[in-house]
Order: structure tokens, then C-alpha cells, then sequence
């Protein structure tokens, strides 16, 4: 899965929260999971981008 296809689907997970006034508990909490794994595989994607940013701008000594 890439950040954008993550991104997207936290939008539509966010979506269907605010859409859906008879969600159970169960479907709720798989979701609100789901959301929160990728959330942190998102996390982790900028801070590998950013760390990859800064070995390439900061000059070598």
C-alpha cells in the first residue's frame, strides 16, 4: 500500500464514521483499528522520507 492509497482510505474510514448513524460497537472499534494502523504506517512513511531528505541535503564533513 502507498502513503496516498493510506491517506485515502483513512478519508473514507473518517467518511463512513461521520455518515453512519447506527454503526455497532464491533464495526466502530474495527474501524477505528484500522484507521489507527494506518495512521502509523503513515507516521512511519514521512519519517523515513524525512530522514532520506536529510542525508541527502545535509553536506558530508
Amino acid at each position: 500500500m502507498s502513503y496516498d492509497e493510506a491517506i485515502k482510505r483513512i478519508e473514507q474510514i473518517v467518511s463512513e464514521l461521520e455518515q453512519s448513524e447506527a454503526l455497532s460497537m464491533d464495526a466502530y472499534q474495527m474501524k477505528a483499528k484500522e484507521a489507527k494502523e494506518l495512521l502509523s504506517y503513515c507516521q512511519k512513511q514521512l519519517t523515513d522520507w524525512e530522514e532520506k531528505m536529510e542525508s541527502i541535503v545535509t553536506p558530508e564533513e
